[in-house]
């Protein structure tokens, strides 16, 4: 199947997804993650309409954006080290990682515009997951006000890899729960408006919990063996 094939069927479970509990379909995002196909893989899904693509490695994103450049949005998600927030932060547009305080001080000083950050959130509690306790999430984004350059768009998390449908659903709807106290806060640098959530084999879920953002690499791009 080509990318354009995958993504309609995409839209069509998300649409499916959206009637089922009375959202708008246009209020979900998808960002292609690139990170295991090519720069012509990438360019497909963008001349198949997708408007955003995500990378989940400094070396990579730079790969792709110096190809693609402002064609695309950019999304930053894996885990970000310090160190490489210099070689990303003039040409990312989102990063889904933040989840700690020095990470917070990298951006801020590196950055010469606003950056629309996603708080990451460990609700699973699993050891391999990266992110914040849920617990610590509101006393962290209360320390980010220090920071001009950072804007706090929503959470992002990482539902457990499970045939467990409860497992996955309960996960997500911690996140939304979480995400609306922070909205409660009213902080002016923390609207929280946003949740990414969701994988190639859980966006439907994600979607069904409020998901605004969907992180789709294999289900929407394919694999491709590349260096």
């Amino acid at each position: 199947m080509t990318v354009k094939q995958r993504l309609q069927t995409i839209q069509q479970h998300i649409a499916e997804a959206c009637e089922k509990t009375g959202r708008n379909a246009s209020d979900v995002q998808i960002v292609a993650v690139t990170k295991y196909v090519s720069i012509a893989r990438a360019k497909e899904a963008i001349e198949a309409g997708i408007v955003h693509l995500g990378e989940s490695r400094a070396d990579g994103f730079l790969h792709k954006y110096e190809a693609i450049g402002k064609k695309a949005t950019w999304h930053f998600i894996g885990t970000l080290q310090s160190r490489k927030v210099k070689q990303i932060i003039d040409d990312v547009d989102y990063i889904h990682s933040l989840d700690r305080l020095s990470l917070a001080e990298e951006i801020d000083k590196r950055a010469n515009r606003t950056i629309k950050c996603f708080v990451q959130v460990n609700v699973s509690g699993e050891q391999s997951k990266h992110g914040l306790a849920p617990e610590d999430v509101l006393p962290f984004i209360e320390t980010l006000s220090a920071f001009s350059r950072i804007q706090v768009v929503g959470l992002m998390t990482m539902a457990p890899y499970t045939d467990d449908e409860a497992t996955i659903r309960r996960c997500f709807r911690t996140l939304r729960e979480l995400k609306e106290r922070v909205q409660e806060k009213q902080l002016p640098y923390a609207p929280c408006t946003q949740l990414s959530m969701g994988m190639s084999n859980d966006y439907v879920i994600a979607v069904e919990e409020g998901a605004t953002f969907l992180r789709l690499g294999t289900c929407l791009v394919g694999e491709e063996e590349v260096e």
